[in-house]
């Protein structure tokens, strides 16, 4: 009988693992017929971006006009639908960084990567290098509407070097719920409302891996961003306005201005200055010390910021006597290193890499300081290029100068030693002292053909007092 018992067990154990067996095939083969389940991959953003998407997926900004009329207007008289036709981009791009970017294989990326931000409609369709404004392609548009409201994220931690993922269609991106159009859907989207959504073109990182642009991460790490004052609180105030032609007015409607360095408005009053003499009487033959203080005021990042290399700030301080001759003052050296680039000369020299880029043998450079006059404190950070040289060439920057530009919230002081002249009127002398800024040296700009409005110094604050000479 236990023998018996022996041979059951035993079959009862070999059909079940028979059994085991079948089901376990059987799993495996209905598994095989089902596709692989994979972690979802990030859309296409930044250089993986170009080519994806052809121009007619994006409404031209005519469309967008016939509703929204006045946020159109507002958008076509701002830099951000001109970042293409504008002539110092236009300059620039064909005639420095395009032919730099074929001679020389360390920079080659920015031949397309200079369209991510200034012509994207063209980077997205693979029109890479997109014809010149003349042609009237649709690069034209620049940073279009429809390219701004087709924008639903950006890929990684940080937003720079136009890594925005892009998904145009039928719904147009929005910031505000409860809205509707009888053209197109609207995608409720907080992602326009925040500051990152301008750092994807306010922040770059050039081919050595410097930070050649960083508004973005200047506005974060300043007190503007600290309080959460985003960049569309100064660039795209609320106002009471119709958002769409047919629709009902908001209280809060954001106007379209992106007013910035191209705008006098804006530029006027952006850095403050006000100076006064630590002796209210002094003899001829003797000295004056007067402070300066400057003040970035308004501006939630640095001043200048964006394309720092090539855009000037200064304060000039003037003595004028009752006889009504002048004299510049120059400002006193603190000595910090490299404080050099920071004092007008009318003898230093950069920018000889204009000469590499353009093939002119010998080219000694241009006059660095353009027409700043001599001993003028610069608010600036100088951008050297691979052989220490001064260079307004953003992508070909190896390293940095001393940083110093004026902080958001910021004063600093700037002093002025005056060896009152012998034969200065005896009276009452008025010290003048003013801050300006200009959106490239002057140098480059009658070097390379640019208007002279882009080189035109604007006044931003004027200050004066009153000494008393014996």
């Amino acid at each position: 009988m236990p023998a018996l018992r022996d041979r059951q067990s035993a079959l009862v154990e070999f059909v079940v693992c028979a059994l085991l067996i079948g089901l376990g095939l059987a799993l495996l083969q209905a598994l095989a017929t089902v596709p692989i389940l994979r972690a979802a991959e990030p859309p296409p953003a930044g250089g993986a971006a170009q080519g994806s998407l052809p121009y007619e997926r994006f409404e031209t900004n005519d469309v967008c006009a016939e509703c929204h009329g006045d946020f159109a207007r507002q958008h076509e008289q701002a830099l951000m639908s001109q970042c293409f036709t504008h002539h110092w981009d236009e300059i620039e791009y064909f005639e420095l960084a395009a032919p730099h970017a074929d001679a020389l294989p360390k920079v080659s990326g920015v031949k397309a990567g200079c369209n991510g931000c200034h012509a994207p409609l063209a980077f997205l369709a693979g029109d890479i290098p997109p014809q010149r404004p003349a042609a009237g392609t649709r690069a034209n548009e620049g940073v279009s509407c429809d390219l701004c409201h087709a924008i639903t994220g950006f890929v990684g931690e940080v937003p720079f070097n136009f890594n925005y993922v892009v998904a145009p269609g039928a719904a147009k991106q929005g910031p505000r719920a409860g809205r509707e159009s009888p053209y197109h859907e609207i995608a409720v989207n907080p992602f326009l409302r925040s500051a990152d959504f301008c750092g994807v073109c306010h922040n770059e990182q050039d081919p050595y891996g410097v930070w050649v642009k960083s508004t973005h991460l200047e506005w974060r790490d300043g007190p503007h961003g600290k309080a959460g004052i985003a960049c569309q609180d100064c660039h795209m105030p609320p106002a009471a306005a119709l958002a769409a032609a047919e629709g009902e007015s908001l209280p809060d409607a954001r106007q379209h201005l992106f007013h910035g360095a191209h705008d006098e408005g804006k530029l006027r009053g952006a850095a403050e200055v006000r100076v006064h003499p630590q002796e209210v009487k002094v003899a001829r033959g003797g000295q004056a010390r007067l402070l300066a203080t400057v003040v970035n005021a308004k501006a939630g990042h640095m001043l200048p910021s964006g394309s720092v290399e090539e855009r000037v700030v200064w304060l000039e301080v003037v003595a004028r006597d009752a006889a009504g001759r002048q004299w510049l003052l120059p400002v006193d050296p603190k000595g910090f290193p490299g404080e050099e680039m920071t004092i007008a000369s009318a003898g230093a020299m950069a920018y000889q890499d204009l000469g590499d880029i353009k093939g002119l043998d010998g080219f000694a450079g241009l006059k660095r300081d353009g027409e700043v006059p001599d001993g003028c404190r610069i608010f600036r950070m100088p951008y050297l290029d691979p052989q220490g040289r001064m260079t307004v060439a953003q992508w070909h920057t190896a390293a940095l100068g001393p940083d110093y530009r004026l902080a958001p919230l910021r004063a600093v002081n700037e002093s002025f030693t005056w060896s009152v002249p012998v034969d200065c009127a005896p009276g009452e002398v008025t010290i003048v002292a003013r801050v300006w800024y200009s959106r490239l040296v002057s140098s480059v700009a009658e070097f390379m053909g640019v208007p002279r409005e882009e080189s035109q110094p604007v006044l931003m604050s004027e200050h004066a007092t009153r000494l008393r000479v014996l």
